[in-house]
This record gives structure tokens, sequence and C-alpha cells, in this order.
């Protein structure tokens, strides 16, 4: 495993053997690699990847501000990669990552060879705004402990499963390293429509989504899959916004999607 940070001040953790895997870090409390129970837990999830590719995890650079957009953003990543690798590369996104990883192959398709989008879609849905918005807002009152427990409507159904919920993200939560950086994220998520150019995403594209996701319902999981030129789409039933990376298929179809190079996908469309 090794660890560093890009020219432009992006850590970065790579880890694996095989083909290279970019995966785009989503929204975390500070910049740099996550240390500690952080640590052990991006690992663990990317696991079984890494025995199949050299993973190399990216975060954000630091000091971002509010007002950076998706597509600077995706700049970012472009100098990064040019900086690391001579050609096109698998690249992986979920959640805020995965709007990002669609402007990315969006704006610099000449850099990605195939794209995962997972629980993310076209734009957010009006819920997840919602949430996403009082989650921003909270942040940038420097109101840690309350913006915790506003996501617990994204998380749990019944209203007394969100009361508990909320309670135990308001009592467990812990300011954020960098929270400027994680709303501007945030913001640039928002603000987040790409509709309109899906058919510049020349890279064969798979959507993993949750049929029960808040943030980015599977209808707009379904309008990247059949906007891209060459896209697939993977349903899990019953999974919510948080428990799609978290499932046990996952790993698994992203590695039938992304194949060794030259070797045709096994994916086939669930949509």
């Amino acid at each position: 495993m090794h660890e560093g940070v890009f020219t432009g001040g992006a850590a970065y953790r790579e880890f694996g053997t095989g083909d290279p895997l970019v995966v785009f870090r989503t929204v975390l409390p500070d910049s740099a690699n996550p240390s500690g129970a952080a640590r052990w837990a991006e690992v663990r999830s990317l696991k079984a990847l890494a025995a199949r590719f050299t993973v190399l995890v990216v975060g954000r650079r630091p000091g971002l501000e509010p007002g950076v957009t998706m597509a600077e953003l995706a700049a970012h990543h472009a100098e990064e990669l040019r900086e690391r690798f001579d050609g096109p590369v698998d690249v992986l996104g979920v959640s805020t990552a995965g709007c990002l990883a669609q402007q990315f192959a969006a704006d610099h398709p000449g850099l990605v060879r195939r794209l995962v989008v997972g629980a993310a879609g076209s734009r957010l849905g009006p819920d997840g705004r919602r949430i996403q918005h009082a989650y921003a807002d909270l942040l940038a009152a420097g109101r840690y402990r309350a913006a915790a427990a506003a996501l617990a409507p994204g998380i749990a159904d019944a209203r007394a499963g969100r009361a508990l919920l909320a309670g135990v993200l308001r009592a467990t939560a812990a300011r954020p390293a960098d929270p400027r950086g994680m709303v501007a994220l945030l913001r640039a998520e928002d603000a987040f429509a790409i509709e309109d150019r899906l058919d510049e995403i020349t890279a064969p594209t798979l959507v993993i989504a949750g049929t029960r996701d808040a943030f980015y319902p599977p209808e707009l999981a379904g309008r990247v899959a059949e906007g891209v030129r060459d896209g697939r789409l993977k349903l899990y039933e019953g999974r919510r916004h948080h428990t799609v990376m978290t499932d046990r298929r996952f790993s698994r179809d992203v590695i039938a999607f992304l194949g060794p190079r030259g070797v045709p996908s096994e994916v086939d469309n669930d949509g």
C-alpha cells in the first residue's frame, strides 16, 4: 500500500494488483487520506476490487471553497490522472463522487476507459436536495451535530426510526477537519445536472442504484444509463443510498463489467 499527495495537493492511497482502477472519494470530513477507523473502512470497502485491480483512491484538494463547480473538480482530477497515467483508465465514483465521475467522463473522455457510477444519478432527487440543503447549511453554520442529525431522513423510513437515528448521529458527530471543503463539494453536487450532456460520455458505463435511494431515485440513475453512449443499469432491490456499495453484489458486478483489458463486459442490463 502506498500513500502520497499529487502536485495540486490531493491525497491518494494506492493498493492492490492488476490494471488501474481510479476511485474518486465522496464527501469526507477531511481532504487528507482517512486514518484510523475511517482508513480501515475505506480499505475494507475496496478489498474485493483490490484483489483484481490496482486501486487508486483520490480525494479532494485542500482549501476548496463554496462556489467551486463540478467541472472545476473534474479538471483537478484530470490534472492528477495525467500526472500518474499515460492513457485512459477505469473510473469509479459513488454518491457525490458518482456525479463527479460523470462530469469527469463528459469533460475528459480521453482519460476514461470504462466508468462505474454508484448511488448517483443525472441530478439530485427532490428529497435528496432538501436533505442535503439542510445538511450543508448546518455545516456552514458550524452546527456539526445538528448537521449529522439532518441526514437521518435519507437513511431511515419510519418516523420513530428517524428520530432514534437522528439522536445517535447527533450524539456521535464530531467537528470535521475541513467543513468548508465538505460544503464546497455538497454545493457543487446540488448544482450538478448533466442530462443535456450524457451523450458526451462515450466510455462504456455501468450504473448501480438502490431502489430505495432517497437521494438519487432509480429513475434518475436510469437516465444516466439510458443517456450515455453505451450504458447499463443494475438495480439492487430494497437498497438505500448508503447500502448500495456495501451490497455483496457491488464488487462482483464492477469486476464483471470492467473485466480484463480487451475482454468484453459480462454485465447485463437490469433496467
